[in-house]
């Protein structure tokens, strides 16, 4: 079946989340709602535009709708959980909700929330579409040495991009301390994709990583498949922790790298387009 429109997935995120134990990072919902409405691989990784699938769109909505008619509430982090009244709540009544959110923003008469607004398809590209754009651009070593910016800023240490080919698509390997007691040896790999890094990929990258390191990273500016997700957190195998686009740039945003937020009414994102050139 194909994606269903926002409202219609409703009562299905409702259900993915109750089942995740009441809350769920977004890539979880994806997942959960996904296979609630046993979508195949070609709808979850349909593209909206740009770099966001019609899957990822849509939930998108349908968490804004449920969070202002009171059913879901979001933290800093991003994680998403039900509220009180969403925990008693089995079936929603799209119609309803519709109307009980359009009747708050007449009423309110402001303007939409950053993230509203960043779902509204008439408008320009989002400022993390222009980001992306940019580091499809950059050459190859810039993106690496990027990522390893952002390891470095994220508290990796001994961080370094080897590149070499024929390496099992290993670019990078770090050290990471917890609590400077405990290290952990990492290897990471950067793609520079606009489309999905398939379950292939991590299978294969984990292979090259086994026996020299306890984790491994992936980073792209693409999205990852349901299977590549799947896989990546396989029961028996060496688990792979992924980054995709949206993570990627909403991490630049955080450390400041390359990107400036001026704090206003709202958040006015600059992109610093020369900071990229100079990679």
């Amino acid at each position: 079946m194909a994606v269903p429109n926002y409202d219609d997935l409703f009562s299905p995120l409702l259900k993915a989340i109750r089942d995740l134990g009441g809350s769920a990072g977004v890539g979880e919902q994806e997942i959960k709602v996904a296979q609630i409405l046993r979508l195949t691989e070609k709808d979850v990784t349909d593209i909206h535009r740009g770099n966001r699938t019609k899957l990822s769109y849509r939930l998108a909505w349908a968490r804004n709708y449920l969070k202002r008619y009171g059913l879901l509430e979001n933290s800093r982090r991003g994680i998403w959980a039900l509220t009180p009244k969403g925990s008693e709540t089995t079936e929603v009544n799209k119609e309803e909700v519709n109307r009980t959110v359009k009747a708050l923003d007449k009423e309110e008469r402001v303007k939409r929330e950053v993230e509203g607004d960043l779902f509204d398809e008439d408008q320009n590209d989002s400022w993390e579409e222009q980001v992306l754009e940019i580091l499809r651009s950059i050459p190859p070593g810039a993106f690496e040495r990027l990522c390893q910016r952002v390891l470095r800023e994220s508290g990796f240490i001994q961080v370094e991009v080897t590149g070499r080919s024929g390496d099992g698509g290993i670019d990078g390997k770090g050290l990471v301390r917890l609590g400077g007691i405990l290290s952990f040896h990492v290897l990471f790999q950067c793609k520079r994709y606009r489309g999905s890094v398939s379950p292939s990929v991590v299978r294969d990258f984990r292979g090259a990583l086994i026996g020299r390191a306890d984790k491994g990273l992936i980073m792209t500016t693409g999205t990852f498949t349901r299977e590549a997700t799947l896989e990546a957190q396989r029961d028996g195998a060496t688990p792979l922790d992924l980054i995709d686009g949206e993570e990627l740039v909403k991490k630049l945003r955080d450390l400041g790298i390359g990107i400036r937020v001026t704090q206003k009414i709202v958040e006015d994102v600059e992109i610093d387009t020369e900071y990229f050139k100079r990679i």
